[in-house]
């Protein structure tokens, strides 16, 4: 599998058809993740390949995804992250790379009662409306030949949009894991 394909996979819970929401700052580690989002999950991916997550915990309330592709040899892509629960949703925040502009993206998560882990990204479409009526601070950037949000609105700003049952629509789901039995 070539590093692109693997890292399509990795950053699926974020991207929408080539856009992203993107934040010049990240979550604050000040906030521990749900014990249950700790351990392995897996999910069968857009090919037909059996992916594997594995979320540790590291230090001072910062945690690491590391995501491979059953039955192949090459090394897992390692996200750290942190996360932060605002009102009834949890989201998770994680460094891109430096074709993303070496910003912060955001998604949001829930692990069901049927033990899923369910991923949900922005909607880039969305956030570049609330960009131009002035509804959110930020500018248009271009990633990867298309238009993302680059949102520099406060982060209680950004919790109050998101929280607000009028914006429940901004949530897409992109990934749904089911728990391994350890």
């Amino acid at each position: 599998m070539n590093a692109s394909r693997v890292l399509l996979l990795a950053l699926s819970c974020l991207l929408l058809s080539g856009c992203l929401v993107l934040f010049k700052s990240p979550i604050p580690a000040s906030e521990a993740a749900p014990t249950p989002l700790l351990g392995s999950w897996q999910r069968d991916n857009e090919w037909g390949e059996q992916l594997q997550l594995e979320i540790s915990a590291g230090a001072d309330n910062h945690y690491v995804a590391k995501i491979r592709v059953l039955g192949q040899e090459a090394k897992p892509e390692v996200y750290p992250f942190t996360v932060a629960r605002n009102g009834e949703r949890w989201y998770a925040s994680l460094g891109l790379p430096k074709r993303f502009g070496s910003n912060y993206a955001m998604a949001g998560f829930e692990i069901t009662k049927r033990n899923e882990l369910v991923l949900y990204s922005l909607d880039a479409e969305r956030f570049l409306q609330e960009l131009k009526t002035g509804a959110l601070q930020g500018q248009v950037v271009e990633t990867q030949g298309s238009d993302s949000a680059l949102i520099s609105s406060p982060l209680k700003q950004v919790f109050a949009y998101l929280n607000d049952l009028a914006n429940a629509d901004v949530f897409i789901e992109t990934a749904r894991y089911q728990r391994v039995d350890q």
